[in-house]
């Protein structure tokens, strides 16, 4: 008779099923390289379910992030750990904007008190005793690219965009991005993304190193095709600049959106590439591979430790202020009156020495509503 070992979990599973059933946890059978199932063992499925609001997460599906990191974690039988989200859209966009907007803006002490909750959800991926993977199935942007980096392998499909937000939308991405792009790619891309948040292809994400693999996903006449709106080929441009994984331009883009529309996006060149990963990890020795992770994490997880509190803090108090402004217009706007403030008109009012107020707000955002 085997001995019944302890349970190190701080709830059991049901508990944590009960937050959400915005987060899906699956424990699926690992397989060997050659196909086999390596019976009695398993790899660890953590799934974003918001798909209507592009898989953002939710104050209730951070906690159950945490409690599922936590719970793969101690899970003696699991091999690897597999964080994706439902649909091919979206891995993920960062924090759901609404609630930031509708509940989050003016109140920063229940801000702080949430990203005590984000910090937790980042250290709990950096922290997990077995190797993550990312499965990105679609745009990883914002908080999304944050928990995406503190994961320790990427793997996209080719359709995916990457980027930051934060500038744009009334926040700093200083929930883990100013801490692991330059460990990542370098300062001077990092400065790139972090300030101008310009998004980037997964054709780029491959060549800046911020992703190991990818995968066509575009299925064009029952064939696979490389993503048709950016250049895929090393090329250069008109300037002299390496064109592979930047978007078309003229007649290219308008091929390759008519591309885009005569195919449909197929994932399963995607869940075999991860699959593979994880029968890879199986052929390691377990302790061996656990303390390779923690040390090659040290770089990203140094600088995330450095930061988090001082970061959590200053989040906190702009929540009275540019992100106050921001998430409201990104939350009231749309495609017609736009999702960004004016920006010109900030400035102005700033450098005139206004003080930041409703009113100042309500000038700023396209289609206000009145905030009650």
């Amino acid at each position: 008779m085997s001995e019944q070992l302890i349970d190190h979990n701080i709830v059991n599973a049901d508990a944590r099923a009960a937050i959400t059933d915005q987060v899906i946890v699956e424990k699926r059978p690992a397989r060997r390289l050659d196909g086999s199932t390596a019976d009695g063992l398993y790899n660890f499925w953590i799934t974003l379910n918001n798909p209507k609001q592009y898989n953002s997460y939710t104050t209730e599906m951070v906690k159950a992030l945490i409690l599922a990191f936590r719970e793969t974690s101690n899970a003696r039988d699991v091999v690897a750990v597999v964080f994706t989200a439902a649909g091919d859209k979206a891995f993920c966009t960062g924090g759901n904007t609404k609630e930031y907007a509708e509940y989050y803006a003016t109140r920063p002490l229940e801000y702080r008190q949430y990203m005590r909750l984000f910090n937790d959800m980042v250290s709990s991926i950096l922290g997990c005793d077995k190797p993550v993977i990312c499965r990105v199935n679609g745009m990883r942007i914002g908080g999304g690219q944050e928990i995406g980096m503190a994961c320790d392998f990427s793997i996209a499909q080719d359709l995916a965009r990457f980027g930051q937000a934060g500038p744009k939308h009334g926040s700093a991405p200083i929930g883990g991005s100013t801490d692991f792009l330059p460990v990542m790619i370098g300062c001077e891309q990092a400065m790139v993304s972090g300030v101008l948040c310009e998004p980037f292809s997964a054709h780029k994400a491959m060549r800046l190193g911020i992703i190991m693999d990818l995968v066509p996903a575009l299925k064009v006449d029952g064939e696979f095709v490389p993503n048709p709106l950016v250049n895929t080929s090393t090329m250069f441009d008109d300037w002299g600049r390496i064109a592979h994984g930047e978007a078309k331009t003229g007649d290219e883009l308008k091929a390759g959106k008519e591309m885009m529309a005569k195919g449909e996006v197929d994932l399963s060149l995607l869940d075999a590439r991860v699959e593979e990963l994880c029968a890879k990890l199986l052929e390691t020795f377990p302790d061996c591979t656990t303390k390779t992770v923690e040390e090659l994490r040290k770089p990203k997880l140094e600088a995330w430790n450095r930061n988090k509190e001082n970061s959590r803090a200053w989040l906190s108090l702009n929540m009275l202020t540019e992100a106050n402004s921001g998430f409201r217009a990104f939350n009231d706007g749309n495609k017609e009156v736009g999702r960004e403030i004016d920006f010109a008109e900030l400035r102005r009012a700033l450098a005139a020495g206004t003080p930041w107020s409703e009113e100042l707000v309500q000038s700023l955002i396209p289609g206000a509503k009145p905030k009650s």
